[in-house]
C-alpha cells in the first residue's frame, strides 16, 4: 500500500510501524484486513493506529485490494412497473398493485415516485441502516444506499456492482416476486438477503423465525385467559406475513381453538385499522387479538378505544416487531420483539465474509423471536 496521496503531515504506514515496534508490510497487511497476521501483533498495530492518528488513504488501499471498501444497501421493490400495475388493476392508480413491503414487516407502497418517501418514513428501515452502518464503520467501510424499485433502476444496481463502485450488497425486498436476488446470483455477485426469498436462489440470508414468534404470541394471549382472539395477518403473500399466520393457528388449533377470525392487512396502521374494524363488526365479543407487526396493532388499538373497548381490560393486543410504534401506542405494546439491528449486522457480517471467501457456501442465519410484555396484553 503506498502514502503516495496522503496529505503532507498525514500520519503514514511508517510511523504506525515505528510505534507498533513492527515492519512497514506487517502494517499495511493488518490495515488491509489480511488473515494470517497473530492476534497479538494485528492488537499491537491497531493500538499504534489509535495512537498515532492514522487514516488508511482509500484511493491507495483500493489499488492494492481492488476493493471499493463501501457496500450497497439496496432497498428492492415490488417487482413490476408503475404502468404494468395499473393495467392490472384495471387502470386504478399507478402502482397500486406494485405494493412495497418491507420482509416481514412491510409497508404498504403506491407509485415509483412514493417509494423513497414511504421508506424514509418506516422506522424499520432506519433500524436496519442503524445495524448496517454500526458495523461497517469500525472496519472503515461505508454503505451506498440504493432504490432498485423499477427494472431499470435493478439494471443500475447491477451494473454498479459490476464495474466495482460497490464491493457486494445487502438487499431488503419488498416484494415476493423481487427479481433482485436471482439478477444478482446469475451474476455471480456478492450479495446478502434479510429475510428468505420466496423462491429458492443461492444467495445468503438472515430471518426471523416467524411461526415461532407467532407461538409466543397466541400462548401469552391464551395464558391470559382469552376465549375468543382473532388475528390481523400481514400480507399473505409475503413469506413471513404467511409464517406468521401459520405459526399462530397451529398453536391455536393446538389448545382446541379450531376457527381463528382473520383479517388480512398490509403492515400499515391504516390496514390495522379498517381490519380491526371489520373484526369488531364480524365479531363483537372478541377479547384477544393479535396484529402480525406493531404499525397493524397501533391501528387496532385507535379503533378499539374509539369503540369504548378498553385495553387490555376488554381486548389484550399483541404486536409483533418491538418496533418504535409499540412504545408509541398507549397502553404500551406487548410485542415480539425482531431484533432488526442485530439482524442487519449479521447480514453485514456474511457479506463481509462472503467477500473475503468467494467460494464459500451460501448459508443462512435464523434469529429467535422474544416476547416482551407491556401493558396491553
Amino acid at each position: 500500500m503506498t502514502d503516495d496521496l496522503r496529505p503532507a503531515g498525514a500520519p503514514t504506514l511508517e510511523d504506525v510501524a515505528r510505534a507498533a515496534g513492527v515492519s512497514r508490510a506487517t502494517v499495511s497487511r493488518v490495515v488491509n484486513g489480511v488473515r494470517n497476521v497473530d492476534p497479538v501483533i494485528q492488537e499491537a498495530v491497531r493500538q499504534a493506529v489509535s495512537v498515532t492518528g492514522y487514516t488508511p488513504n482509500r484511493a491507495a488501499r483500493s489499488l492494492v485490494t481492488r476493493r471499493a471498501d463501501a457496500v450497497a444497501l439496496v432497498v428492492s421493490g415490488a417487482g413490476v412497473e408503475p404502468q404494468a400495475a395499473a393495467e392490472d388493476n384495471g387502470g386504478g392508480a399507478p402502482g397500486a398493485g406494485a405494493r412495497a413491503r418491507r420482509p416481514g414487516d412491510g409497508a404498504g407502497a403506491g407509485d415509483a415516485g412514493s417509494f423513497t418517501a414511504q421508506v424514509f418514513a418506516d422506522p424499520f428501515f432506519g433500524r436496519v441502516v442503524t445495524g448496517v452502518v454500526d458495523y461497517l464503520r469500525p472496519r472503515g467501510m461505508h454503505p451506498v444506499l440504493m432504490f432498485a424499485e423499477t427494472s431499470r433502476a435493478r439494471e443500475e444496481v447491477v451494473a454498479y456492482l459490476r464495474q466495482g463502485s460497490a464491493d457486494g450488497a445487502l438487499v431488503v425486498s419488498t416484494h415476493a416476486e423481487d427479481p433482485l436476488p436471482a439478477l444478482l446470483a446469475d451474476a455471480g455477485l456478492a450479495a446478502v438477503l434479510y429475510a428468505r426469498p420466496a423462491r429458492p436462489v443461492p444467495v445468503s440470508y438472515v430471518d426471523l423465525a416467524h411461526q415461532d414468534g407467532a407461538r409466543l404470541a397466541a400462548e401469552h394471549l391464551l395464558g391470559r385467559g382469552c376465549r375468543v382472539i382473532a388475528t390481523i395477518s400481514g400480507p399473505l403473500d409475503v413469506p413471513a406475513g404467511l409464517a406468521r399466520l401459520t405459526g399462530f393457528r397451529d398453536t391455536m388449533a393446538r389448545h382446541g381453538h379450531a376457527y381463528i377470525p382473520i383479517a388480512e392487512g398490509q403492515f400499515t396502521q391504516e390496514s390495522g385499522e379498517a381490519a380491526m374494524e371489520r373484526l369488531l363488526a364480524e365479531h363483537p365479543d372478541l377479547d384477544g387479538v393479535f396484529a402480525a407487526n406493531d404499525l397493524m396493532a397501533l391501528g387496532a388499538c385507535h379503533v378499539l378505544r374509539e369503540h369504548g373497548r378498553s385495553v387490555p381490560g376488554d381486548v389484550a393486543v399483541v404486536g409483533f416487531d418491538d418496533s418504535s410504534a409499540a412504545l408509541a401506542c398507549r397502553p404500551p405494546l406487548t410485542t415480539v420483539r425482531q431484533p432488526v439491528e442485530g439482524m442487519a449486522a449479521e447480514m453485514t457480517r456474511l457479506l463481509l465474509d462472503r467477500l473475503a471467501r468467494p467460494d464459500g457456501p451460501v448459508t443462512s442465519v435464523i434469529f429467535e423471536p422474544e416476547l416482551v410484555i407491556r401493558g396491553s396484553a
